[in-house]
């Protein structure tokens, strides 16, 4: 998985993080998604030290829940993230006024789903770019969530706690030699 990854995100020319412990944090959009479901995944991957590559998957949704789909935050729709890179978009911050979680912190750019049903619409009209709040965080606060439902307004969510845990342990090594700043990349159908 990793090797094909690298290759699609050089393909695109996309950057990728060389550094021992710099983050690469990729979401894989399902091509055949289903609505409400964690069917898709987040990897991380990083060079140690010694220069050999370290993948971790998690499964997650890169899209919103159908609560969210049929009753929309904002005016013009729900957020839906355009695939891409996004150089340091995020950094640690606390999510929602409630647990440390990678936060929005640069614009996205996501397409908006206005028509209140229950199916995803991508690439719909045009894209807007801003600050949405499109955090990278977990669902509920134990065990594996089985649906999205309220969890995601357009966020990218991990399914499992305990994953999610995993990945902050490896955000806050990143910190540490980096500084704050995260890049996500959005891919779709790998």
């Amino acid at each position: 998985m990793l090797k094909e990854l690298m290759n699609v995100i050089k393909n695109k020319g996309y950057a990728i993080a060389t550094r021992p412990s710099e983050l690469n944090i990729v979401g894989v959009r399902n091509a055949a998604a289903k609505p409400n479901r964690f069917d898709d995944a987040i990897h991380v991957f990083y060079k140690r030290d010694d220069g050999e590559w370290i993948i971790s998957s998690f499964p997650a949704t890169t899209d919103p829940g159908t609560y969210w789909l049929k009753q929309p935050m904002n005016e013009n729709g729900t957020a839906i993230l355009c695939p891409g890179q996004y150089k340091d978009s995020h950094r640690i911050g606390v999510h929602r006024g409630k647990y440390q979680a990678l936060v929005q912190q640069n614009p996205l750019q996501v397409y908006r789903d206005n028509n209140r049903d229950e199916v995803i619409d991508y690439a719909v009209g045009k894209k807007h770019s801003g600050i949405f709040g499109i955090n990278i965080h977990r669902a509920a606060v134990k065990g594996v969530t089985r649906y999205v439902d309220i969890h995601s307004a357009g966020c990218q969510v991990f399914a499992d706690v305990e994953d999610f845990n995993i990945f902050m342990s490896l955000a806050q090594r990143h910190k540490k030699l980096y500084g704050n700043n995260f890049t996500y990349t959005l891919l779709e159908g790998v």
